[in-house]
């Protein structure tokens, strides 16, 4: 393992990263068992703790969502010390009450993705990793209270159905996802969330509605999706530099013995 260099990794686009908010921020490179991560992982401090960075995208935001190497993302925050990750994803919605620009805080998903390697355990060891609950407790329940305190709309509860991507829905399939009781739609959440867990490490989802999907009989445009992103970006990011010397030292949840009855 490489040196404890961070206690907390953010896995978000570049706009919701601004190094000037950070001290002594340096690049480094990670290397994997599983690849190359998206970019350079960027680690600074912030009010005393240290913070490593990974835009999930890569720089300028040229790997889309299928193509993005998750393990070896998850991997190299795992290598660098960190024990909770705060991922950031702009998310569609499926219900009247989700609007853009809300946040979500999500407890469920639905796994609708087809290509992904999922797992860091291909052989030799087996791992059955539990998915029941896949979001960290206490990372949840801080993260809903600190966006509330700030004023900001939040919803404590939402089941994502991550889709493979690139392409956006298809107005049967995103009926058929309401009819499921999904609440929120994207393409990133897995299977970044279930890595997390084989790592042992403790992660939310914080995230941003920035469109109604197209059940709502208004198509959805990736102009649009931008347009909400940046005029939201100022709040997530001040969610995130009011989190990260809040966010309690001592880990309460099971995340750090996820592995304890999953490995044969």
């Amino acid at each position: 393992m490489m040196e404890k260099r961070a206690e907390i990794g953010i896995i978000g686009g570049s706009g919701v990263y601004d190094p000037g908010l950070f001290e002594e921020v340096e690049e480094i490179k990670v290397y994997t068992p599983f690849g190359a991560p998206s970019s350079l992982i960027s680690l600074g401090t912030y009010k005393g703790v240290k913070v490593a960075f990974i835009p999930r995208h890569g720089r300028g935001h040229t790997i889309p969502p299928h193509r993005v190497n998750y393990r070896a993302n998850i991997w190299a925050l795992r290598e660098l010390g960190v024990k909770r990750v705060i991922a950031s994803s702009a998310v569609g919605s499926l219900r009247e009450d989700y609007r853009p620009g809300d946040f979500v805080i999500p407890d469920q998903f639905i796994d609708r993705t087809r290509k992904r390697l999922d797992t860091f355990y291909e052989g030799g060891q087996l791992c059955h990793i539990s998915s029941a609950d896949p979001f960290c407790p206490q990372l949840r329940e801080f993260f809903i209270g600190l966006t509330k305190e700030l004023g900001f709309q939040v919803h404590d509860r939402g089941t994502y159905v991550c889709i493979e991507g690139p392409r956006f829905s298809t107005r049967a399939e995103s009926r058929l996802f309401r009819s499921w009781g999904a609440d929120i739609i994207g393409m990133t959440l897995y299977p970044e969330c279930v890595l997390a867990r084989e790592a042992e490490l403790c992660y939310v989802s914080v995230a941003m509605v920035t469109d109604y999907d197209v059940w709502a009989e208004k198509p959805v445009s990736t102009e649009e999706v931008i347009r909400t992103m940046r005029s939201n970006a100022e709040k997530f990011k001040k969610l995130i530099m009011e989190a990260i010397p809040r966010i309690p030292k001592e880990r309460t949840c099971d995340c750090q013995h996820a592995l304890k009855d999953a490995l044969l």
